[in-house]
């Protein structure tokens, strides 16, 4: 059987199809095709299950006549819009389309009326295969890393050779991330070696945090209450590619994320992981999967979530749900 998967998405969506294209593979022997963009193709390089990818961000004439070459038993359409429909009617008549959830999402943002699916996405897909006799295998998501990126234990500080928390500062929107002083204040919480994740955009909110650890003034720890000063910071924000931050994650006693690409590769190394949850909300069906994990949101408030994705500010100002959020957890010595 030969089917081909067109999705598009962050790295962590991504991540999300990765359970669907392993089953196919062991239950069915399928011969595994994707069309996805360009910049994803990479998080699929060193998948054993994946046989070939395609640009998705190609012309769709140019699409139809390459894909259609290929004569796809089935096609698993989970982007679903008007460019994947016109590629997928060109090649096959057998095509499982996933009925995207936008509409629900926007009235849930706006009206808290919640008819979101009450399943993670990862088994809304498996769901879709079901015509093709699929059972699925509960193993959770994949995530490969080229043996040149994985991060040797002596690369690290003395100080974190013999175990660390990673706390992955990065995330697609500003209200998806705690503010620094609330950053300060989980670091110090932590009472762990930490390292901090994240690209280059997050370098100087890293820097920031490392600063403080080292040489924070009393006015500045005065204004975190209980703060212990007890962190010991290693900045890996920028100096790291993607790859090479993921091995991080894999070999971390515990994961601290926001909602983020992050969290889903600390789920596919089924990590001890603490999720911290600022506009968006686990309703939306994408909290870690098949992994440990621990949720850290404001409950309390009826302006939550405002987005699926996020924006640069509160819209209401106050920026409650990572203000106020509170962090409950215990990391054994």
């Amino acid at each position: 059987m030969k089917v081909l998967i067109i999705h598009s998405g962050t790295i962590g969506e991504t991540l999300l199809t990765t359970p669907i294209i392993r089953i196919l593979k062991t239950e069915r022997d399928a011969q595994i095709h994707l069309l996805l963009p360009q910049e994803r193709m990479s998080i699929l390089n060193e998948n054993p299950y994946c046989d070939k990818t395609f640009d998705l961000d190609a012309g769709i004439l140019f699409l139809r006549n390459r894909t259609k070459s290929e004569e796809y038993d089935w096609i698993i359409d989970l982007k679903n819009d008007l460019k994947s429909f016109l590629i997928s009617r060109a090649n096959s008549q057998n095509r499982l389309a996933f009925k995207n959830k936008r509409f629900k999402r926007w009235l849930y943002t706006k009206t808290r009326i919640n008819l979101l699916p009450k399943k993670h996405l990862v088994d809304q897909y498996i769901d879709l295969l079901q015509p093709l006799s699929i059972k699925g295998d509960n193993l959770g998501l994949d995530f490969y890393i080229p043996e040149k990126d994985e991060v040797e234990n002596n690369w690290l500080p003395k100080t974190h050779q013999h175990g660390y928390a990673a706390v992955a500062i990065n995330a697609q929107h500003a209200t998806r991330k705690l503010p620094v002083n609330r950053l300060i204040e989980l670091c110090d919480r932590i009472n762990k070696p930490i390292v901090l994740i994240g690209g280059d955009k997050e370098k100087g909110t890293a820097t920031e945090i490392e600063t403080f650890f080292e040489q924070g003034t009393p006015e500045e720890e005065e204004a975190i209450e209980g703060l212990n000063k007890k962190a010991i910071i290693f900045n890996a924000c920028g100096k790291f590619n993607f790859n090479q931050q993921a091995s991080l994650i894999k070999n971390a006693s515990w994961v601290f994320t926001y909602d983020n690409d992050h969290m889903h590769i600390a789920a596919a190394f089924k990590k001890q992981l603490f999720s911290i949850w600022g506009n968006t909300t686990p309703h939306f069906g994408m909290y870690p999967y098949r992994t440990q994990f621990t949720v850290f949101e404001n409950n309390k408030l009826n302006c939550r979530p405002c987005a699926f994705g996020g924006y640069s500010n509160c819209p209401k100002g106050h920026f409650k749900c990572m203000n106020d959020v509170t962090f409950d957890f215990y990391l054994p010595d």
